[in-house]
């Protein structure tokens, strides 16, 4: 298929991507949607399993029949089977009258299971016979009836281990299986991701009329960084709080690690707090190098911010600017810093990239912090809260490499 068609396809069918698993998955929709074949759709929650559903729906030959969405894990157990196949008066306890089921009423549609996976083993059995007779009985019912209605099903279970555990019957497996499009999780696929934040926060923010400038390169950067472990429903939801909580604003990598953290989230990101399973020495050095590229990225991300809307800087100096982010007002000096000439490792951007390499790792560590201390004119609390490191930990460090002399 053509890229063209596969692109006017999605448009219409509102499925956002450019990799090639989410292309996969558009041309088997348009190659199974005008048939009647029973359709499986798998995905981690928030993959997009509903909009997968929909799209086979508008593309198939039944587009203009009832279509009928049932979440069966939302349903208690007990009254499932009567919600899905009704039931006859008087046939339990409530039932004051006769009542039409799902099926009967996607009869000559579609009808959609979400979950499938939850549905209970006895309404299994029942659900077998629609797809291989097209019939059924309503609860309490002894009258067959019959219906004309195309199934797809959802999961974000593993139904092959549902079967090993007894939970789900092999036989509507094998007969609800018949096509399978596995949705792939967002953590698969991130170079769709920016494509995702810029539909989600334009049409957000046109609905609520909320005046959005966009995140920077370094956002973008950090969100694809992100595991997503609710998916595209999660970055969804993410972006729009993000837009209401920043109006106005450009939405930087600060912002998106300070909410991210707040929500205990785990990032895969080198810049942000990680579990330690190595010697204290090696952690903190570890800590340290983590300083020197939350500064150089600091840089680059003040660069974006001021390329976007460009203000006049309240410092005189990079150097002060950079001071600014790593420190609480509190504790800037109101004196003015002269600013250094780079040394041949820490340069402008902190440090030379012909160096990289070259350069051991404790030599990095006793570089910055030496510059540290005379930054600070050799105080120490001051250097440490730079550093991020305890006083304690930068007595430590002074002792080990000799700077006690450091001015």
């Amino acid at each position: 298929m053509d890229s063209e068609r596969i692109d006017k396809l999605q448009q219409s069918f509102g499925i956002l991507g450019e990799s090639d698993r989410i292309k996969e998955i558009v041309e088997t929709i348009d190659q199974v949607a005008r048939t009647d074949i029973t359709i499986l759709i798998c995905g981690e929650s928030g993959t997009g399993k509903e909009v997968i559903a929909n799209a086979i729906y508008r593309h198939s030959l039944r587009k203009h029949q009832p279509f009928v969405k049932v979440n069966c894990g939302a349903i208690p157990a007990g009254i499932l089977e009567s919600e899905l196949f009704g039931h006859i008066k008087g046939s339990f306890t409530g039932a004051v009258d006769d009542r039409k089921g799902y099926f009967e009423t996607a009869n000559h549609g579609t009808i959609f299971l979400d979950e499938i996976g939850e549905m209970p083993p006895e309404t299994q059995v029942k659900l077998l016979r629609v797809l291989e007779l097209g019939e059924f009985l309503p609860v309490g019912g002894s009258e067959v009836r019959r219906v004309d209605v195309r199934v797809l099903a959802a999961t974000n279970k593993d139904l092959a281990v549902e079967i090993e555990r007894e939970n789900f019957r092999k036989d509507l497996y094998y007969r609800i299986k018949t096509i399978t499009l596995n949705l792939p999780p967002l953590r698969k696929h991130p170079e769709d991701i920016p494509l995702m934040v810029e539909k989600f926060a334009l049409e957000f923010a046109n609905r609520n009329d909320i005046v959005f400038k966009g995140f920077s390169p370094t956002a973008i950067h950090l969100l694809r960084e992100y595991s997503w472990p609710g998916n595209t429903r999660e970055l969804k939801n993410f972006v729009e709080s993000m837009i209401v909580l920043q109006k106005g604003e450009v939405i930087t990598s600060s912002m998106i690690e300070k909410r991210l953290l707040g929500e205990r989230r785990s990032i895969s990101s080198p810049h942000l707090p990680m579990r330690i399973t190595k010697s204290v020495d090696q952690a903190e050095r570890e800590l340290i190098l983590q300083q020197i590229m939350m500064l150089r990225q600091e840089l680059r991300e003040i660069h974006d911010v001021m390329a976007s809307n460009p203000l006049p800087l309240k410092y005189e100096t990079r150097r002060e600017m950079e001071i600014q982010n790593r420190l609480p007002h509190s504790q800037i000096e109101e004196k003015e810093y002269e600013e250094q000439e780079s040394p041949e490792i820490i340069s402008n951007d902190l440090i030379n990239p012909e160096m990289l390499g070259k350069v051991t790792l404790a030599e990095v560590e006793k570089e910055l912090i030496q510059r540290t201390l005379k930054k600070f004119n050799n105080r120490k609390r001051q250097a440490a809260n730079a550093l991020r490191i305890s006083e304690r930990t930068l007595y430590r460090k002074i002792n080990e490499y000799g700077l006690e002399e450091s001015k």
